[in-house]
């Protein structure tokens, strides 16, 4: 990699000209154009006027379970959560090609279109054992050059139900998984209070972060929520939990929400949303003013729970537009803000392309964010650690 990489002729989001320096991967600064004397050694690319953006980081992704690179398999139905998980575990014994195989094809297809780091969920059960988790950790070693990966061990089919997985969690977090997970633990597990217990015991005893799926509806939902909360500030986790889903939050009345979201914001929980289908969603704006950290992820991408799903996170965030009503520039921006800026932070990545930041960043033609989000254009210039790794939705 060369020690200076210069992306010249470029706009920043306010529609300023500006000059990029890179320096070993990471971002050096910013300077107005032309303002730059530029080492004869330095690696120059011309950025055609075109706008330069933070590179898109999936805060929700399922590695293990896509069914990219095989031809295509009929969505399974199931009414609930349970048969839904069932129906997977039925798939999944029939499926040669490895997740290494699968994932690394998404990889590639994600990181084309501008995706430079990734919060993957991978199941661990009594089942499947680590061999997901093996595999995933394989893909951040192959393809660590295109996206970073962080994984959460994670019971998709639950804790108490399947006795002998928090035995695995703990394996997998020795094994190299980056936090632990957890699922319904009313309607899946039937045992609240168990559940959280196997999945906060981890986090304490490995010192990891914690990132649950919470399908639970309701007032029973808001109650997982609150209890989440209060365990999170009992064990110092402030900041390193999140709840992905937390469907609850979009049907509970003023005063359960004021009560739930203020608990969330005291022990600093994010909350993942990935503009579901017709089910209820966090208010993502809601929460924001209640101090609420939300961010987004694509989460099931072709594989048994959704036949749908293309990785792009700016159609992702234009999604999220459309069930949150929002309409303005601002709200546009806010949720652009969601799979970068938020969900960058919650993978501990910082402020984007500020000073010492990893040099990950897009390139489109538009002349704002908002216009990003409307036009949601294909033809991005993506750059990784400096380097140029996508053109128009190709690798390079």
């Amino acid at each position: 990699m060369p020690a200076h990489v210069v992306v010249e002729n470029i706009r920043n989001h306010r529609g300023e000209r500006v000059t990029l320096l890179v320096r070993e991967g990471l971002v050096s600064g910013f300077a107005p154009e032309g303002a730059v004397d530029v080492p004869d050694a330095a690696e120059r690319f011309d950025g055609g006027g075109k706008m330069i953006l933070p590179g898109l980081v999936d805060g929700h992704i399922h590695l293990d379970k896509t069914l990219i690179g095989l031809p295509f398999i009929p969505h399974i139905p199931g009414d609930t959560v349970a048969k839904r998980i069932a129906a997977e575990r039925e798939l999944r014994r029939t499926v040669a090609l490895p997740v290494t195989a699968r994932g690394g094809a998404l990889i590639e297809k994600i990181a084309a279109l501008g995706t430079v780091a990734v919060r993957s969920h991978v199941d661990i059960d009594t089942e499947t054992g680590l061999k997901g988790l093996e595999q995933v950790l394989s893909l951040r070693e192959s393809h660590g050059y295109l996206i970073d990966i962080e994984i959460v061990a994670f019971p998709q089919s639950g804790i108490i139900r399947d006795p002998g997985t928090a035995e695995l969690l703990h394996e997998a977090v020795a094994a190299g998984a980056d936090l632990v997970g957890g699922l319904d633990p009313a309607g899946i597990d039937n045992d609240i209070e168990g559940h959280l217990n196997a999945v906060f015991a981890i986090a304490e005893r490995h010192n990891v972060g914690v990132d649950l799926h919470l399908h639970d509806g309701g007032a029973l939902g808001a109650f997982e929520l609150r209890r989440i909360a209060e365990r999170t500030i009992a064990l110092s986790l402030q900041g390193r939990v999140a709840v992905s889903h937390a469907f609850c939050l979009g049907e509970l009345d003023d005063a359960d929400f004021g009560r739930t979201a203020a608990l969330l914001a005291r022990a600093e929980i994010s909350i993942m949303t990935n503009g579901p289908g017709p089910v209820p969603m966090p208010p993502v704006r809601r929460l924001a003013e209640a101090g609420v950290r939300v961010f987004a992820g694509s989460d099931n991408i072709r594989d048994a729970w959704s036949p749908f799903g293309n990785g792009d996170l700016i159609e992702r965030a234009g999604i999220i537009c459309d069930r949150q009503g929002f309409r303005a520039d601002d709200d546009l921006e806010r949720a652009f803000a969601l799979v970068t800026q938020a969900s960058g932070a919650v993978l501990g990545r910082g402020e984007p392309l500020s000073p010492g930041a990893p040099a990950d960043f897009i390139l489109l033609e538009c002349g704002s964010i908002a216009e990003t989000l409307a036009e949601r254009p294909v033809s991005r210039a993506v750059f990784k650690a400096g380097r140029k790794v996508a053109e128009a939705g190709r690798l390079v």
